[in-house]
């Protein structure tokens, strides 16, 4: 490889965004993961829980956090309060997706302290996932 191409690859390593998954149901995780590097370029790293979740956003602090809220259980709520209760995650987006939850329904339940940046209902399109994760985040 010469330097030209060397140079290349840390100016993409430089600018590719890294985004923590937090997705619990194995099969969907897995294809959620396979669009956004696949699809979005991005680098994934996933987590199975709302635990392990908030341990690598403090030890990885990811330029965004992709949360599957589609069981609606209390720990991802309490996720959230506890990611912007911390300065070193506090101003990390998170985006939502949800299989049951309507905007309306949750609007009822986040406050305005979690700054969710969106909230995207499935069932998703694979091909355009990426794609509305970058325009709602400001990522061309």
């Amino acid at each position: 490889m010469n330097a030209n191409s060397m140079k290349a690859l840390e100016v993409v390593a430089m600018t590719t965004k890294t985004i923590l998954l937090i997705y619990k149901e194995p099969n969907m995780q897995e294809v959620v993961k396979a669009c956004l590097t696949d699809l979005g370029g991005w680098n994934v790293r996933v987590a199975n829980s709302t635990l392990e979740g908030l341990r690598q956003a403090i030890l990885y602090q990811p330029d965004s956090i992709i949360l599957d809220i589609s069981t609606g259980a209390m720990d991802e709520f309490l996720f959230l309060k506890e990611l912007r209760t911390l300065p070193t995650t506090q101003g990390i987006p998170v985006v939502l997706l949800t299989l049951k939850a309507k905007w309306v329904d949750l609007q009822k339940t986040l406050f305005p302290q979690d700054k969710i940046a969106a909230v995207i209902v499935n069932p998703l399109d694979p091909a355009m996932l990426s794609v509305q994760i970058a325009k709602v985040l400001g990522w061309d």
